[in-house]
């Protein structure tokens, strides 16, 4: 059966954090099949560089630009092979991200959830969904390494799901 690759990324704080992509991330996404953004582009340009590549998919965070708000909504859920992906920024007042993103999808259904917003890296199941936050690839804040996140999908089995972290900006 044909498998579905997805890459996901978030936080990318373009132009501010990076003036472009890492080639960590650029090698991957020519695989990919399909972009999640989980929020917090920050500029159309992110947007039209990732479309270069494969259709993208996301929402908008807490500092984007008109644009996204215009084109995007705050959360999304995806069928993909037979898979529900719910898909938030995890912006908000109160609570932790992880857990005001659950609640943000928690009547969707779903049985992954990808957020953003922390920009720490997150592979975790609560309640009986799986969370995932692939971390940021040009904003890594106080983690050790940038990150993205990698998703292989197949129908009528468990999505695979993967961090990919790189310890320099332009690796």
């Amino acid at each position: 059966m044909k498998e579905v690759k997805v890459i996901v990324v978030g936080d990318t704080h373009m132009p501010r954090m990076a003036k472009q992509l890492p080639e960590r991330l650029l090698s991957e996404l020519s695989n990919a099949e399909l972009i999640i953004h989980v929020g917090d582009w920050q500029t159309r340009e992110v947007y039209e560089q990732l479309k270069q590549f494969a259709p993208v998919e996301g929402v908008y965070g807490n500092v984007d630009e008109p644009f996204f708000h215009d084109h995007f909504n705050s959360t999304l859920v995806i069928n993909l092979a037979g898979h529900r992906i719910g898909v938030t920024h995890g912006h908000g007042k109160g609570k932790t991200t992880e857990k005001r993103a659950f609640e943000q999808l928690s009547d969707q259904d779903v049985e992954l959830i990808l957020f953003g917003h922390s920009h720490i890296p997150l592979h975790k199941e609560y309640e009986g969904t799986v969370l995932f936050n692939p971390g940021s690839p040009t904003d890594k804040r106080r983690q050790s390494h940038y990150s993205f996140g990698k998703l292989t999908i197949y129908k009528d089995e468990p999505i695979q799901i993967k961090h990919i972290f790189f310890a320099e900006k332009n690796q």
